[in-house]
């Protein structure tokens, strides 16, 4: 069964983006995108005001995004699609997982604030929300449930932070059993959504990098309780891609980290095993 029979098709959603990142492929495989600079350029002479509008119009929160420090965030996300269509692991998706896995690259950082010098650790949390808003936009079924709770469920996904050492707000894990619960009753157990939605919010959730400390890593009961089969091959290439939007054009990093990334997700592999 195809994509486009089981969930809305993100390529046929955004044919322009689909074309703009195939593009980008040929590019860097030619060795005519080198740098961070010549790729932020491509992305900011595709993303015209129009092409902004349009996507604002579907995905509400993308412009502001895509607002702070000079579009970084922007570039990013497109760097992630980049490296995640060139990735092997991506490559041995399922035709629908891979479906899944551009919704979750377009998702996993839409609500996400940019400060120099200051980390969103809450924003996986808060891209979650604005993905489980929008999805029935985009034609993704809901549960009956889901009028009644998609309110309350946002207003406690998006509070469900405390404060480190340092003051910074970082997920409150403990809250994870409600939300994840609460993912189910919006749009069923392991349906496409669901599986979209879960994958942004945990997207920041595993230590795959000792350079950048995980702010909040689930534990290893936490690991069991929330990763399962299904889960588990689109979180790993999500993991990969978004190492790949900020490492691509830095080889020894990039190379460090996909094998760290692949550690850690091997360890992850045994403990949903066990």
């Amino acid at each position: 069964m195809s994509v486009e029979q089981t969930f809305p098709s993100c390529d046929d959603r955004f044919p322009d983006l689909n074309q703009f990142i195939l593009e980008l492929v040929e590019l860097y495989r030619a060795g005519r995108i080198s740098s961070w600079e010549e790729l932020e350029a491509l992305v900011k002479a595709f993303f015209t005001p129009e092409r902004m509008e349009q996507i604002e119009w579907i995905i509400p929160g993308w412009r502001t995004m895509a607002s702070y420090t000079d579009g970084i965030t922007l570039v990013h996300v497109m760097c992630v699609f980049l490296g995640m269509y060139m990735m092997l692991e991506f490559q041995q998706l399922t035709r629908e997982q891979q479906g899944l896995m551009k919704w979750v690259i377009l998702f996993h950082d839409s609500a996400k604030i940019h400060i120099e010098g200051k980390k969103d650790a809450m924003h996986a949390f808060r891209s979650a929300v604005l993905a489980a808003n929008t999805l029935p936009m985009l034609g993704f079924r809901t549960t009956e449930n889901y009028p009644d709770i998609i309110q309350s469920w946002s207003k406690a996904t998006t509070e469900a932070c405390m404060a480190n050492s340092a003051s910074v707000p970082i997920p409150d894990n403990q809250k994870l059993p409600e939300i994840l619960a609460g993912m189910d009753q919006l749009y069923g157990k392991d349906t496409p959504a669901t599986l979209i939605i879960k994958t942004a919010l945990l997207h920041i959730s595993l230590p795959v990098d000792a350079m950048y400390p995980t702010p909040a890593p689930l534990t290893e009961d936490e690991i069991r309780a929330y990763i399962d089969d299904q889960l588990f091959p689109l979180l790993r290439v999500m993991m990969l891609a978004d190492n790949e939007g900020w490492s691509m054009f830095d080889p020894e990093n990039r190379v460090r980290q996909r094998i760290d990334t692949l550690a850690a997700f091997a360890e992850v592999k045994t403990l949903i095993s066990q």
